[in-house]
Order: C-alpha cells, then sequence, then structure tokens
C-alpha cells in the first residue's frame, strides 16, 4: 500500500476507534483524571501503530531480524501518558505529601450526651441495610406484574431524609436491551421507598417517567448523557433522590485532585440532574441546595478522615511507630439530624483492633466531621454478641448505630434472619458489650436493657411516675410464661381484651395468677395499645 493511501486509511480507522471508544469508556477529557491519560495512550495506538509501525525485509537471509520496526515518534507519544501517569502518581502519593493529606478534613470535638440526647424510640436512625431494603422493596412490586415484567429494582439504595424521616429509595431500570427497546417511548414509571425503620416499603409512580437511566441504551444512557453534557467533569457517585414534592433527581458528584495530580480526590461541584427530560444544574459543593442528602460518599467520608487520623504525624510514623494514628472501623451507617443525612462509624486506633476510642459522624452534603470521643466495644464485636444472645435461631445482625440509653453510649441494631427479614431489635453496651438485650420492639429491647444496666448498677432504677400509672380490674382468662432475654415474662390475658405482662423477679406473686382470678392491677402502657406492663397486683378485685 502506498505511504499517502496508508497514512488517510490509518486516519480514518483511528478516528473510527477513536470515536467508538469514546462512546463506550466516557473517559473525562481532564488532566487530572488518570483515566484520560490511560485513554490517551490508546488513542496513540488507534492512531500510530498503522503510521509508526513499518515492515523490513530481512537483510542478508537474517532470520533473527525483526520483521518491523517502531518509529521513534510512536514511542516518544506512547511514552508521554505513560510518563505523566508514572511520575503523577508519585508526586500526588501520600509518601511525599502526608500532611496535605492530613488537611483535606478538618474534625470538630463535640460531647456525645449533648448532641446525642435520650429518645424514647429511636425514628431517626437507618436501622436497615440495603440487602434487607432489597427484599422489602421488590415484595413490594411483587403484585404489580406489568412492572417487574418489564422492569427491575436497582441494588443501589440511596439513604434519604425525606419529610424529616430517614428512607432508602431506588429507582427501577430495564430488565435488558430488548425490553428497553420495548418501554423506551414510555420511560421508567416509578421507584420504591423503603422505611429503614418500620420495615415497611412503597411502590411510587412517577407523574413524570425517568427516560435517562443506567439501564438504557444509546443517548438516552444515564452516564453517557452526563459526559456529552460535561466532557470536562470528573464523576465520582450518582445518587438517586426524591426531594420533598416526590420529583425525581440523579445527584453526581464531581471530583478533582486536592493534592499534586491525581492526589487526595475530593468533592468540587454537584451536578442537580433532572431524569425526566435530561436538563441539569452543576453548583460549587459549598452551594449545595439544602434539599440534597448525598453529596460525599460514605466510603470516600470514611477514607478521608483515615488520612486525617493516620497521616498527621507523618508518612513513616503511619508505618512505623502509629504514635496517635487512628482510623475507622470497616462500615458506616446513617443518622438522621436536622435536615440532613449523616455516616455513622467507629475509631479505633492503629494498635488496637478489639475496641473503639471514639466514633464519627460526618454530613453527607456538607463535608463536615464530629468526633465523640466514647470509648467502648467496636462494632463488629457488639454485632457478633448480639448475634450470640439468639445464635440459636441464627440471626445476622445489620452495621449498628450508637444512642445513649440513660447516659450509656449503646450500640442498637437490628437482627435479621436467612431471608433478610427484621426479626428482632437488639441493644448492647458500648463499654461492657456483655449487657446485650433484644426485643420484638424497640419499646422492648430498651426496656430489657435498661433493666439490665439497673442491676449491674450502671444506672439507677426510673420509676414511672404515679400520674402515668393506670389501674384496672380484670378477670384472667389465660395465663403464660415465656423466657425473654434470660428472664421469665409473666403474660395474663384479661377479660377486656388485652395482655398484661409482668417480669417474675419483679413481682413473684405473678406465678400465682390462675386461670378465673380477679385482680386489680396497676399498669404503664407500651407502644401497643392492647399490651400492658404490670406495675402491681392485688388479687381478690
Amino acid at each position: 500500500m502506498k505511504k499517502p493511501t496508508r497514512i488517510v486509511l490509518s486516519i480514518v480507522i483511528g478516528t473510527l476507534l477513536t470515536a467508538l471508544a469514546y462512546y463506550i469508556v466516557l473517559p473525562p477529557l481532564n488532566v487530572f483524571s488518570p483515566g484520560f491519560w490511560t485513554f490517551l495512550l490508546f488513542v496513540v495506538a488507534f492512531y500510530g501503530v498503522p503510521l509508526g509501525v513499518s515492515m523490513v525485509a530481512p537483510a542478508n537471509g537474517n532470520k533473527h531480524q525483526k520483521p518491523f520496526k517502531l518509529s521513534k515518534a510512536l514511542i516518544i507519544a506512547a511514552a508521554v501518558p505513560v510518563a505523566v501517569l508514572v511520575i503523577g502518581g508519585i508526586v500526588s502519593s501520600t509518601f511525599f505529601n502526608a500532611r496535605r493529606y492530613s488537611e483535606v478534613i478538618s474534625v470538630q470535638e463535640a460531647v456525645f450526651s449533648e448532641d446525642m440526647p435520650e429518645v424514647d424510640t429511636v425514628t431517626n436512625i437507618s436501622l436497615m441495610d440495603t440487602e434487607s431494603a432489597l427484599i422489602i422493596g421488590n415484595r413490594a412490586l411483587g403484585a404489580l406484574s406489568d412492572v417487574v415484567s418489564q422492569y427491575n429494582l436497582s441494588t443501589d439504595y440511596n439513604q434519604i431524609n425525606y419529610k424529616g424521616t430517614p428512607q432508602k429509595v431506588a429507582n427501577l431500570e430495564y430488565v435488558d436491551f430488548f425490553r428497553y427497546l420495548n418501554n423506551c417511548e414510555k420511560g421508567v414509571p416509578g421507584y420504591v421507598m423503603v422505611d429503614p425503620v418500620n420495615s415497611k416499603a412503597e411502590y411510587v409512580k412517577f407523574d413524570k417517567p425517568l427516560y435517562y437511566v443506567d439501564s438504557a441504551f444509546f443517548g438516552e444512557d444515564l452516564m453517557r448523557k452526563l459526559r456529552f453534557s460535561y466532557p470536562t467533569k470528573i464523576f465520582s457517585t450518582v445518587n438517586f433522590e426524591i426531594d420533598e414534592n416526590g420529583d425525581p433527581w440523579f445527584i453526581v458528584s464531581c471530583m478533582k485532585p486536592r493534592v499534586g495530580l491525581f492526589g487526595a480526590m475530593d468533592v468540587s461541584e454537584v451536578i442537580i440532574f433532572n431524569p425526566c427530560d435530561g436538563s441539569s444544574e452543576i453548583y460549587p459543593v459549598s452551594e449545595t441546595p439544602a434539599w440534597i442528602d448525598n453529596v460525599y460518599d460514605g466510603s470516600l467520608a470514611c477514607e478521608k478522615y483515615d488520612w486525617y487520623g493516620t497521616l498527621s504525624g507523618g508518612f513513616w510514623n503511619s508505618v512505623i511507630g502509629n504514635k496517635n494514628c487512628r482510623e475507622t472501623t470497616d462500615g458506616y451507617g446513617y443518622i438522621v439530624r436536622g435536615d440532613d443525612v449523616w455516616y455513622y462509624t467507629g475509631v479505633t486506633s492503629l494498635t488496637s483492633d478489639e475496641s473503639n476510642i471514639g466514633f464519627i459522624i460526618t454530613n453527607a452534603r456538607t463535608g463536615e466531621y464530629k468526633y465523640y470521643p466514647v470509648v467502648g466495644a467496636e462494632e463488629y464485636s457488639a454485632m457478633g454478641a448480639a448475634e450470640g444472645e439468639v445464635q440459636e435461631k441464627g440471626y445476622q445482625a445489620s452495621f449498628p448505630s450508637l444512642i445513649n440509653v440513660d447516659g450509656q453510649a449503646t450500640y442498637i441494631m437490628v437482627l435479621k434472619d436467612s431471608n433478610g427479614l427484621v426479626k428482632l431489635y437488639a441493644l448492647v453496651n458500648a463499654e461492657n458489650y456483655s449487657i446485650v438485650a433484644t426485643g420484638d420492639t424497640q419499646t422492648d429491647a430498651k426496656r430489657a436493657y435498661r433493666e439490665l444496666l439497673v442491676r449491674g448498677g450502671l444506672v439507677e432504677e426510673d420509676e414511672t411516675p404515679d400520674e402515668d400509672l393506670l389501674s384496672a380490674t380484670v378477670t384472667v382468662a389465660e395465663v403464660r410464661l415465656a423466657t425473654v432475654n434470660g428472664e421469665t415474662v409473666v403474660y395474663a390475658m384479661g377479660d377486656d381484651g388485652c395482655v398484661y405482662k409482668g417480669l417474675l423477679s419483679d413481682d413473684e406473686t405473678l406465678i400465682l395468677l390462675r386461670e378465673g382470678d380477679t385482680v386489680s392491677v396497676t399498669y404503664s402502657e407500651t407502644e401497643h395499645e392492647r399490651i400492658r406492663r404490670i406495675r402491681s397486683v392485688e388479687f381478690g378485685g
């Protein structure tokens, strides 16, 4: 092939291959992205190999001579992106920039008892994990045959604060390419909202369908639409959210390095994308609208604290000695405070992984950090203690969060069966994880837990005020005994349709209750209208 023809053909082929690769891979056209330089290396290959490789005829019958050679221009062109990746990675590393990494965030120390006041029932903590949310969400779709045959529920449940309560939301996605073709004109019809506190799920239909989603193809593919709209932005997480009016949005975090060329990548801007019509707006991270919940990913929040906790004393201290080094535990939970979602995770010393020296919460919208110096068991030890309390059932604990019970830092979590469904609530004392209580409801678990605290002398017994006590005279229709958390509980069904329950260890006369007895009962109410807690009993009516 003549050289001019080969040049033209190589340019055409290189251009087609580059365009196709860009359409599929969607790299950011940004020198601060390693992905850009990697893509550039392939572009050099697409254009340079046909032009820069020439065939060489063997000289004098030399069989060992290579049949081709590379031009110097091709070698230099390929060396540039490789050099940038290698040198950029080195100069951006923690080895040379430990202090700068540690100064990416600032952390405010706070008082646990002041910031975490005690409440009767925890409604601001997402006790359910994504796995359980997915199971409950799929069940909510089960009866909608026209939906489940064409769409899947996204596995990316996102934690949001919806009208003051924690919720997990996930949009529907097309099942496959062919069902996308069948349904692309009418779009994605709805989403599922899961209440992670009360273990309930609801399918919600959009007023306007979504057209730009992850499972769409061609120009309606979400990431392709975003890349063509913002070719230079380095995208991080893309989160589906619902605003207070129930309108759907994708919240896209854009990154930039804080150290060197590639180091300490952090959120710099936020794109608010409308998946119904493809419109969007971009904001500096400091000007993010208050209704948005997810800007900083939980993994990024933990990674940034690890930079702060391990590199403040320099790189070598993080490797040898570990003086004053600390890091987050493996995992995080969610807490709703005010209008925002916060990540929770424990903090442990690098020299000891058996206990926490405190915990942090991180604002998922603003990136604010608060540290609480609460010493106690690390989360996985607490989870193991809760699972051990009901080991015969084989339940698994969710990642816990920390609450205040009478001034005691306490882990709260749910216990799930093999199907991922919530079966019990568990509370574990953070300082002494041998103190464990479980219950069918939060109220039952908390009551049992507090009784253990009283018996252990950690808190004083809190008598219910007389004005909150009620009384009734009932005839006992049935009596049953059960063992809950190692305690014998007496249940008496009254002829008024209510169940009266009390601990035998609190009042041994409860063992004398018999069917047909008429008794006067002083009781306090529980969260169940027809279940009452016995405070005292007088026989004979």
